[in-house]
């Protein structure tokens, strides 16, 4: 960034992040609040229908996966051993008991890890969020 996009950029003012990771994290616009991100499951909305924010501009890709996975992973793996110390059960019958907590952990926290991160490309100006013909 040069001296000048700097400048435009604290001009415009800084905007909180954690305000908008709630925000995010409820699947609602980082900027107002009130408008939903998401047309559907995980389709991000070209922009907010409340207060017209672009949100086209997001990249998340496979990163809401990513964390997804790693956090309900890490959730899951003490119980999946405290269960199979204290009970023995049979393979089969343990993963059938740890497979649909797993899987609907991660359906629940997927849209919202989503949204966190939109929200964190907002707070932050990434990826075209940010500067003065945009908002």
């Amino acid at each position: 960034m040069t001296e000048t996009q700097n400048i435009s950029v604290a001009q415009e003012g800084e905007r909180e992040l954690k305000p908008a990771l709630r925000r995010g994290w409820k699947q609602r616009c980082p900027k107002c609040g009130s408008g939903p991100i998401f047309d559907g499951y995980l389709k991000v909305r070209h922009d907010c229908p409340v207060c017209n924010q672009a949100l086209y501009h997001q990249r998340a890709d496979d990163g809401p996966a990513w964390a997804t996975m790693l956090i309900a992973g890490h959730l899951m793996a003490p119980l999946m051993i405290i269960m199979f110390e204290t009970f023995r059960p049979d393979p089969l019958v343990m993963i059938a008991i740890i497979v649909i907590p797993f899987v609907l952990l991660c359906l629940w926290l997927l849209p919202r890890i989503k949204g966190g991160f939109i929200a964190f490309q907002w707070a932050k100006r990434m990826h075209g969020f940010g500067g003065a013909g945009e908002e």
